[in-house]
């Protein structure tokens, strides 16, 4: 196990003079927070966690871990990704680096590659990466164009089998709406109802738009799906689809969760119509979660021109508006992004200088924890709480400057008391599948 101390090797100890997230602890109540940062000793019992107190006041007799004030914050949860096309890029990349041109070359690229074992090898090798670096919870969004929806679903429903020890996952159906008048989509909703999956969709100004949202909400009723849509990722002012949303669950009475992500055309509009979008998604309840390193990768792109905008959506004025907001780190290594490694202590970091979530950071954990957590339908994992689980992440760090100065390579990742081996996967490992 790699890290910056050394865990003792009982089944009860204690961690020491630990610095946590005050929004990250299930009951705060009796810290004193400084910065949105309180001290605590954690004791841990036999992979739970015993009791949280007061630096100092953990039981004397039992063995010690001291932090010497490092941080300690509950798994992460990544609740964006697209981990069927991850790692690509190799293969088939992107030249211009254009939404356009992601498109195009994913498409060739799935036409020409993606094999069951092509996909399960790039799943497994981004699940890896995840686990080390911390994740326990992560949505994927799955191309699922025919026949590929079939191919795709089977294999995911293989490793989430297979990975239920340690990432917990979920999935949601990609496809474009323009599709939802087809015998294919009964298909594709009797497929997610077999395989315990979301609806999802890339929603696109159509003359029929409505009609097409209320189609999508009223196959997700009958058949107890939940939504998770891709929305607005463009810098066209005159794509706004994002209230359209919103008024088709009230609409239609839709009783389950709808999550909703990119929303970028939000931040073109003028502040009337923002104002009166960001009431709309916040009477409908609807969640929404940005991927700011994507965003800023792929929007305002044009050949030879700086970029003169930052591609994301209104994060502070929907979380303002009572919405839950969270970030997340959406494409690895593929056409729509060229980067990544699914850290989210990366996508936090980065989210923070792009969206400028900091003075204060008091709550800034909870993008990546409490309120991702809370958006899955799986709020336990977001919090640090007395009796659940100690599946915890440990940082040298003490303060938010060193915590969002360095990417924490040294953290060490602990699940169930214990500290795993966090050694990432060698990219050799895909070397046979970028020789086709």
């Amino acid at each position: 196990m790699s890290g910056f101390l050394t865990l003792p090797e009982a089944p009860a100890f204690v961690l020491a003079n630990a610095t946590l997230p005050a929004i990250s602890l299930a009951k705060a109540t009796g810290f004193d927070a400084r910065e949105g940062l309180v001290t605590a000793d954690i004791t841990i019992e036999n992979g739970r966690i015993g009791a949280i107190t007061a630096p100092g006041a953990a039981p004397a007799a039992l063995p010690a871990a001291d932090l010497r004030g490092g941080m300690v914050w509950p798994i992460f949860t990544d609740m964006h990704t697209h981990i069927d096309k991850g790692h690509i890029w190799e293969r088939r990349r992107n030249p211009d680096g254009t939404f356009m041109g992601a498109l195009e070359n994913v498409r060739a690229d799935r036409e020409a590659n993606w094999s069951a074992d092509d996909i399960a090898a790039r799943m497994e090798f981004s699940l890896k990466c995840a686990y080390a670096h911390g994740t326990g919870l992560l949505r994927t969004h799955i191309d699922s164009l025919p026949p590929q929806h079939e191919i795709s679903f089977e294999v995911f429903s293989d490793i989430r089998e297979k990975w239920a020890d340690r990432i917990e996952l979920q999935a949601v159906a990609l496809f474009a709406i323009d599709m939802i008048f087809e015998p294919f989509f009964d298909d594709l909703v009797a497929l997610l109802k077999r395989r315990n999956g979301l609806i999802g969709g890339v929603t696109q100004m159509l003359p029929d738009l409505d009609a097409r949202l209320d189609r999508l909400f009223q196959a997700a009723g009958e058949a107890g799906l939940d939504i998770d849509l891709h929305v607005d990722e463009t810098e066209d002012r005159e794509v706004l689809t994002l209230g359209r949303i919103a008024e088709a669950k009230l609409r239609n009475k839709f009783e389950g969760a709808v999550t909703v992500g990119h929303c970028c055309s939000l931040a073109r509009q003028d502040e009337d119509t923002a104002r009166r979008t960001i009431e709309r998604v916040a009477e409908a309840e609807i969640a929404v979660v940005s991927l700011p390193m994507c965003n800023m990768y792929l929007q305002d792109r044009h050949q030879g021109v700086t970029p003169r905008w930052r591609g994301v959506t209104l994060f502070k004025e929907l979380t303002a508006a009572g919405i839950k907001t969270a970030v997340a780190s959406d494409n690895t290594r593929d056409p729509f992004y060229a980067y990544g490694d699914l850290d989210p202590v990366e996508v936090i970091r980065e989210a923070v200088r792009i969206l400028q979530l900091d003075h204060p950071l008091d709550d800034t954990p909870r993008i990546i924890t409490r309120t991702p957590a809370e958006i899955l339908g799986r709020a336990e994992r977001g919090v640090i709480a007395k009796g659940g689980p100690a599946n915890l992440v440990l940082f040298s760090a003490r303060r938010w400057s060193e915590f969002l100065s360095r990417p924490q390579a040294d953290r060490i990742v602990m699940r169930n008391g214990m500290g795993i081996d966090r050694s990432l996967p060698d990219y050799r490992e895909l070397d046979p599948l970028m020789d086709k």
